[in-house]
């Protein structure tokens, strides 16, 4: 058995056993501690972490999960991560984004479905009977297809509630299991299991720090809880949005933002389009580019940064932030993989 220690951004502490070829993942799970994770298969990144101390080995994972200059700075995937002997890590969230007892799974009913750009669409459920639907912004859920056992992650993008409100942005992939069914079959009033909430992406408290955010397309869904929570507490944190789409027929969550806009001060956002057609008179090219030329404004200051979306987006932020001078540990990202 090797001895695992495992930290939190809290400073709260996990230890347990790892038995001979368990990754750490398995070995919190039978320790009681559901870690955050999705695939499980070393392939969506969601249970990354920082080796501090000992030696392992690290199973076949993605490099888009997991790229090479991460694996050589001693950045893991938990999933895929088995010790060798004791182990030390230090994981990327507080205590509270650890579940114990396992995941939580509820019934819902699915009350609105309606497309709001070219293949995508915005879903909204209700939790059956306990309409407690607290969860932080940044984080998803797992929804389970009627009379299956199939299910997709997709991140909230409303705001923890008393209601049992669930809301998503989901965009429709040709091929795609869900997609299929949201496409062709469902309809307000079908039942669907939810799992979670789970994931460790989300908000850091840092002061007043300025928090700027970029997203790819549905990526804007946990960037949108985080900025409507801002909006809900009155966070007192300059904060501004920037979200790239493909096409102008891709923009959707302008009317979501200009709500946000008119409750937080100091809030402002950008919509930029990849290719845009003659009648688009809003800014041009890729995200990654505007928030990079952007950071001057901020004369010196570097802003906590949250960007979601395709690991090239996220890749692309990460080069920016670098270059304008922002720490990496000031940078939060959430990759969108296929698993």
């Amino acid at each position: 058995m090797n001895p695992v220690v495992l930290t939190t951004t809290d400073g709260a502490r996990l230890e347990f056993d790892c038995s001979p070829g368990q990754s750490v993942l398995e070995a919190a799970a039978e320790s009681g501690a559901t870690l955050p994770a999705y695939c499980r298969q070393g392939t969506c990144g969601s249970c990354h972490a920082s080796v501090t101390d000992g030696p392992y080995e690290l199973g076949t994972h993605s490099e888009q999960a997991l790229p090479p200059d991460e694996r050589e700075r001693g950045e893991v995937l938990l999933c895929r991560t088995f010790p060798c002997g004791p182990l030390a890590a230090a994981l990327p969230y507080e205590r509270s984004r650890i579940l114990d007892g396992g995941i939580p799974v509820r019934e819902a009913v699915v009350t609105a479905l309606e497309p709001v750009a070219r293949d995508t669409v915005r879903l909204e459920l209700r939790l059956d009977g306990d309409l407690d639907c607290q969860f932080d912004p940044g984080q998803f859920m797992e929804l389970q297809l009627p009379g299956s056992g199939a299910k997709r992650a997709y991140s909230l993008a409303n705001t923890g509630n008393w209601e049992g409100r669930l809301e998503f942005f989901v965009r429709l992939r040709e091929g795609g299991l869900f997609s299929a069914y949201l496409a062709e079959r469902a309809r307000p009033g079908d039942r669907l299991t939810v799992h979670g909430p789970q994931g460790a992406f989300g908000l850091h408290e840092t002061g007043l720090r300025p928090r700027w955010f970029v997203a790819g397309g549905t990526g804007l869904a946990p960037l949108l809880a985080m900025v409507r929570r801002m909006a809900e507490w009155q966070e007192p944190q300059p904060a501004r949005l920037f979200l790239g789409v493909n096409e102008p027929q891709d923009v959707f969550g302008v009317a979501e933002l200009d709500a946000v806009a008119a409750e937080l001060p100091g809030f402002r956002y950008d919509v930029c389009v990849w290719k845009p057609a003659p009648a688009w008179s809003g800014p041009t090219g890729l995200p990654a580019d505007l928030f990079g030329a952007a950071l001057p404004e901020l004369a010196g200051a570097t802003p906590d940064v949250y960007v979601c979306g395709p690991p090239p987006l996220v890749d692309s932020v990460l080069r920016a932030a670098l270059l304008g001078g922002v720490p990496p540990e000031q940078v939060h990202r959430e990759r969108f993989l296929a698993t």
